[in-house]
């Protein structure tokens, strides 16, 4: 671990498969789960500050993990970072806290995680939140996106230092405005250790034809300027889950929750406590 790191220390729990996995726990009610995404340095107080406290306010119990390879978690380098391996670990995640049915919130690879677990676990899913969720396009899809062009290249050679990083994080937003020297306090430090294959052996197979499957109540947002997931999924959702409705937002790139914090925390509240 990294002291140096100003991610607020919250609590662990050691998997079955020996990972230490750090979260916040907030809030006592029914229980939210927040899955962050993908990018060099992420963690799950990184993406979803300003959102997890408001959903402990409004009488929800929020988890949110720091995935394997990330934050303040175990970053083994000698396992494949494929969709199912962090499935998995959620899977052992949210037993060892006797969490049987919750809500999952998914940005990025956090949305075809929880898409994923949606799938495999259907009775343990009570609802579904995406917010431009990875999982919807064949690989060679996504690597014509600027924006994962851009953070396979610079965290491949090392170039994410503190300006490296700036420059990255801004092409994940419509206005740079929101990446801030405290965002960049919470991410240079994690980037700094993570191990290469993190993302070198990431794969994310395409889920469409299994959306079907998915019956529980989803909330979708996507924002027009994502540079990192094609928002045309946004339709493909929209077309194959029984129950589904999107937000689809202009002036906004791969995070809504952060860009549009205000919307995303109002409509997510609402659907929540609507039957």
């Amino acid at each position: 671990m990294n002291e140096n790191t100003p991610i607020p220390k919250g609590k662990y729990v050691r998997t079955p498969s020996g990972l230490d996995i750090h979260y916040q726990d907030s809030g006592v009610g029914e229980t939210v789960v927040f899955i962050h995404g993908s990018g060099p340095g992420a963690s799950g107080y990184s993406n979803f500050k300003g959102n997890y406290p408001v959903f402990a306010n409004e009488g929800f119990r929020v988890l949110v993990p720091d995935l394997p390879g990330y934050g303040l978690s175990s970053k083994p380098d000698d396992v494949e970072y494929v969709l199912d391996y962090f499935v998995g670990v959620l899977r052992e995640f949210l037993d060892a806290l006797d969490v049987t049915r919750c809500v999952l919130v998914g940005n990025s690879l956090g949305g075809a995680i929880a898409l994923k677990y949606a799938l495999d676990r259907p009775e343990a899913v009570q609802r579904l939140i995406l917010m431009g969720p990875g999982g919807l396009e064949e690989r060679e899809v996504y690597f014509q996106m600027e924006g994962i062009q851009r953070m396979m290249s610079d965290f491949a050679t090392g170039v994410l230092d503190r300006e490296g990083m700036r420059r990255l994080l801004s092409i994940l937003v419509y206005d740079p405005v929101h990446v801030t020297d405290e965002l960049l306090d919470e991410r240079v430090p994690v980037c700094e250790m993570q191990p290469k294959s993190v993302l070198a052996t990431m794969r994310v197979p395409n889920l469409v034809e299994r959306l079907h499957e998915i019956r529980c109540p989803v909330l979708g947002f996507w924002g027009s300027d994502d540079k990192f997931c094609p928002a045309s999924g946004a339709l493909k959702v929209l077309e194959r889950c029984a129950d589904t409705r999107f937000v689809i937002t202009n002036r906004c790139g791969h995070w809504v929750m952060v860009e549009h914090r205000d919307l995303f925390n109002k409509t997510c509240i609402e659907f929540l406590t609507t039957a």
